[in-house]
């Protein structure tokens, strides 16, 4: 058996191998941003946020439409705020729909894995189900059974009673004397 390797000394006199970065970032899980995008297009798919959308609009447009109004008409501004909020949006909720669209594929390379495995066990299980039945083809039956005993209690039936016969003319030439 050889013998285990020596751990490595620590030496005091040697400076350890320490490579930092000259700028320190932070560090941020990779699934972060995908989980933000999920959650914030989940959001955007809800009644509460066409809901709040649209009462944010009714409040812009009403209170433009009052004296002390900040956007001019027709509502450049307000037209600015909405598709720069849709142009975010767009691809927030296309991520999240790449990131389903993962998941969907691993659960249906499962799934797929799943089924050809229960169809290999099925097949398995017919060839099974088949040379059981091949064998019991070959084993007897309680009907053939019966037959047989029917048969061989019919045939001793038939041996006692002529043994019965044999035995009753046996007796009688006992019984009368010869002379």
């Amino acid at each position: 058996m050889p013998e285990p390797r020596p751990e490595p000394r620590v030496r005091l006199d040697t400076p350890r191998d320490v490579r930092r970065p000259l700028v320190r970032r932070p560090s941020v899980s990779p699934d972060a941003f995908g989980r933000f995008a999920e959650k914030f297009a989940r959001y955007m798919g809800t009644a509460r946020f066409l809901l709040w959308m649209t009462a944010f609009v009714i409040i812009w447009v009403v209170y433009n439409l009052t004296p002390g109004h900040f956007d001019a008409y027709p509502f450049i501004f307000l037209t600015l705020m909405l598709s720069l909020q849709a142009s975010y949006a767009a691809p927030l909720i296309l991520l999240a729909q790449n990131r389903q669209e993962d998941r969907d594929r691993v659960i249906a390379d499962q799934d797929r894995r799943v089924n050809a495995q229960a169809q290999a066990d099925m097949e398995f299980l017919a060839r099974e189900v088949a040379s059981l039945r091949m064998a019991l083809g070959e084993v007897a039956t309680r009907d053939y059974l019966r037959s047989e005993l029917r048969a061989l209690l019919q045939e001793l039936d038939e041996r006692r009673d002529g043994a019965d016969d044999a035995g009753a003319e046996t007796d009688a030439e006992r019984e009368t004397p010869t002379t």
